[in-house]
């Protein structure tokens, strides 16, 4: 087995002994810069938080957990599945910015470095006529700018988004899903929408390759569509809706964030969301489309706020 390989085997080693959230594992091998030194108990040079959890990973590690990983790796990338951890130079360069990134994700298709040129474009599964419209001409735009989609591949906003970047010649979307990579596209209705994503882009899962959708899986990846992206527009959304969670993260990652006026004076949690320090209440497509190009044209602004 490869240095590479047996490095990406330890890292599913230690996470699958995580006690608890795998961000702080994700962290602790970074700092480390290696998991197999982590698993040979080297230790002692990591910031005390970071020490204490990897030597609670080391106490729960069992004697069969590289094999299985070993094992888990060689199962799951096939037909174009690949397996990008936080130790990989290819693993997403804005994803690796975020303080909650996750130790790995599962890749089917292709990223690309270009794909920093993301904009997460997000919003209900209830949509509206007026929202899917506004979803799809405001990602057909982008795409036809160079900028990648990315959005959860979900009902409504997502599913619009999605498809009219695929409208668009050469135009890339990606998908972040909340299952894992090897289950059956959920919804079972964006079953063929996520093999055209695929094989024009990608799909990305920060799960084990098994596990079914679930609930709590879905605030998971939202963390992850924000990481990915530079910035985040909300079409639609309602208080319960997981694109106003991921409002809050891209504020907190240091992202742009936009919102639609129709967004800001139909719900109250975007009025106040518009007053915070970093977001655009967006009146015209035609404005967020100039602003998110010249973002995307200028990556050392990132991080910049407006």
């Amino acid at each position: 087995m490869g240095d590479h390989a047996a490095e990406q085997a330890a890292v599913l080693a230690l996470t699958k002994a995580s006690p608890r959230e795998w961000y702080r594992t994700a962290a602790v091998i970074s700092e480390a810069g290696s998991a197999l030194r982590l698993l040979d108990g080297h230790t002692k040079t990591l910031a005390a938080p970071n020490q204490k959890l990897a030597d609670e990973l080391l106490a729960r590690i069992e004697p069969g957990d590289l094999a299985w990983a070993r094992e888990l790796i060689e199962s799951t990338t096939v037909n174009g599945v690949k397996l990008l951890t936080v130790l990989d130079p290819q693993y997403p360069v804005n994803l690796q910015m975020i303080y909650n990134k996750p130790p790995f994700i599962w890749v089917k298709g292709d990223l690309r470095e270009s794909d920093f040129r993301a904009i997460a474009v997000v919003g209900t599964r209830d949509a509206s006529p007026d929202g899917l419209r506004r979803s799809a001409r405001l990602s057909r735009d982008l795409a036809s700018a160079g900028v990648t989609v990315l959005s959860g591949l979900a009902r409504g906003i997502d599913t619009a988004a999605h498809s009219a970047a695929l409208e668009v010649d050469r135009g890339r979307t990606v998908a972040v899903v909340g299952h894992g990579i090897l289950k059956p596209t959920y919804p079972g209705e964006n079953r063929r929408l996520a093999e055209e994503i695929s094989g024009r882009g990608a799909l990305v899962s920060q799960f084990w390759p098994d596990a079914p959708p679930r609930q709590v899986h879905f605030p998971m990846r939202n963390v992850v569509m924000s990481g990915m992206a530079m910035g985040t527009v909300v079409i639609e959304a309602s208080s319960t809706s997981g694109a106003k969670m991921q409002a809050r993260l891209a504020l907190e990652h240091g992202k742009r964030l936009f919102l639609l006026e129709s967004l800001v004076d139909s719900q109250e949690w975007a009025r106040r969301y518009a007053e915070r320090p970093g977001v655009l209440v967006v009146r015209r497509l035609d404005d967020v489309l100039d602003v998110l190009v010249k973002l995307a044209s200028e990556p050392e602004q990132l991080t910049l706020r407006f």
